[in-house]
């Protein structure tokens, strides 16, 4: 008989110790998380192909955007749009909602206690008194339950754990909605100045053309000069004068878009910095690429939905084993309220229910599968984030060189066209040409002081788009 109660034991032994290390085994289902291999390049590529590297500590990236954008204006906006902008605050919300999701989610890990009571008391009539017992009638109960299902196989952890990424994933989406909301800001105040700087040329071009169609009038009116010339002085100035409708069209449009970033509805607002359009500083340290994957925040997003997705694969991993649940209820009841807590009338119970899936369709295996390929996805939508981001930062690269060498060429261009301009009217007063050569000389001249505006546009917003490609705004 000993033997036999020995053997009992002994497998007793053994199947406990198996159960522990099963949980001990099993209880974390999902893979191990492993970062993604995108293999860096050692510098960016630049224009015509240079290599841009520069100290990891030095890069523009990891420059606060009120050292970067030193217009006072321009920071005043910058800061407003911080604090009111509907995009930042909506992005701030969805952070919010994450956490409270993660509280959901986590609470599936904890038992449930639940506590309840009812009381009925009731005067009855004389004849029913019999029937019911007591007269008057009094009857209720205290109750007092429990449920907990044991996270054996690491369901629930690994649900909580997706949950924690999915809102590490809205935070590094609420710092990219900053990072994109600081540049447009400064693109929108650029592009303000941009068109403040072009009416000034229109306006001054216009006042010189009707200069000259005041001159060509009267020495048409004299007969020094056909009326064909009076025609051509004409269309110059009209030219100017329809392009100015046409700016103020962009510029008060622009105002209202920097309205709605600044959260405020549609108006005017100050745009009166002459530096704003002043060449970018001669050398902007880009710091070398493998920063990028811990800098931009769309590259940190698409990481933590990565081991979100990775956190998923447990989950459904765990649907394959048993679900053990385990319930408790006490109570206390009588039928007079005098005895509702007397422990005579106590109630104690518990259930233990253990579930195993055997057969669902296969709906438990797809949803394992499907859990995969998500995952895959994300790997595939985290390697494209990477790759991306070095083509944002070679392209702004490339547009800060190549802008400041366009707009060099433009400056050129201004003052051979003003030359050009000014000997044509010398020629035509002395009259040594016709007026066709004013005219082709003065259209030339008011195209170039146009583009030379756009180009200096363009070099200030190669500024905005390489400080942005370097992940830099949302510090």
């Amino acid at each position: 008989m000993a033997p036999f109660i020995r053997t009992i034991s002994q497998h007793k032994a053994s199947m406990a110790a198996l159960v522990l290390s099963t949980v001990f085994a099993t209880g974390c289902l999902g893979p191990k998380y492993k970062r993604p291999d995108v293999p860096a390049p050692p510098a960016f590529r630049g224009a015509d192909n240079a290599e841009v590297a520069s100290a990891a500590q030095d890069s523009l990236g990891d420059q606060q955007w009120s050292k970067v954008y030193r217009e006072p204006e321009l920071q005043q906006y910058i800061q407003q749009a911080l604090a009111n902008n509907y995009d930042l605050r909506i992005a701030a919300q969805r952070v919010l909602e994450a956490q409270s999701q993660v509280r959901i989610t986590r609470a599936g890990q904890f038992p449930t206690l639940n506590a309840g009571g009812s009381g009925i008391g009731a005067e009855l009539p004389e004849s029913a008194g019999d029937s019911f017992g007591s007269n008057p009638l009094s009857l209720g109960s205290f109750n007092l339950s429990a449920a907990w299902t044991p996270d054996f196989w690491g369901l629930y952890r690994k649900q909580t754990e997706a949950a924690r990424d999915q809102l590490l994933a809205q935070q590094w989406a609420q710092r990219a909605v900053r990072m994109t909301l600081v540049g447009q800001v400064a693109i929108t105040y650029f592009t303000l100045r941009s068109l403040d700087e072009q009416l000034v040329v229109a306006q001054n071009t216009l006042k010189t053309r009707q200069d000259s169609v005041d001159l060509t009038r009267r020495l048409s009116d004299g007969g020094r000069a056909p009326i064909s010339d009076l025609r051509q002085a004409e269309q110059l100035l009209y030219t100017a004068s329809a392009a100015i409708p046409a700016l103020e069209q962009q510029r008060q449009q622009q105002e209202n878009a920097m309205r709605l970033l600044l959260g405020q509805t549609p108006g005017p607002v100050t745009h009166t910095d002459t530096t704003a359009l002043a060449p970018i500083p001669e050398s902007l340290p880009a710091g070398v690429p493998s920063q990028l994957l811990e800098r931009r925040p769309d590259i940190q997003q698409a990481e933590a939905q990565l081991m979100a997705a990775n956190a998923q694969i447990g989950a459904a991993r765990a649907q394959f084993f048993p679900q053990l649940s385990i319930s408790f209820s006490a109570g206390l009841g009588g039928d007079e309220w005098s005895k509702i807590f007397d422990p005579s009338g106590r109630t104690i119970y518990g259930i233990g229910s253990l579930t195993q899936p055997i057969f669902a369709g296969g709906k438990i295996r797809g949803q394992y599968e499907l859990s995969k390929q998500q995952k895959e996805e994300m790997v595939l939508t985290y390697q494209k984030t990477v790759i991306t981001a070095f083509r944002d930062v070679s392209n702004a690269l490339i547009a800060v060189n190549k802008q400041k060498a366009a707009r060099e060429e433009q400056q050129k261009l201004v003052a051979a066209a003003q030359d050009a301009s000014r000997l044509a009217r010398m020629r035509y007063q002395a009259g040594a040409t016709s007026y066709l050569e004013v005219l082709t000389n003065d259209s030339n001249l008011f195209s170039a002081q146009l583009n030379l505006v756009n180009a200096q546009q363009g070099e200030a917003l190669s500024l905005v788009q390489l400080y942005q490609a370097l992940g830099g705004g949302w510090q």
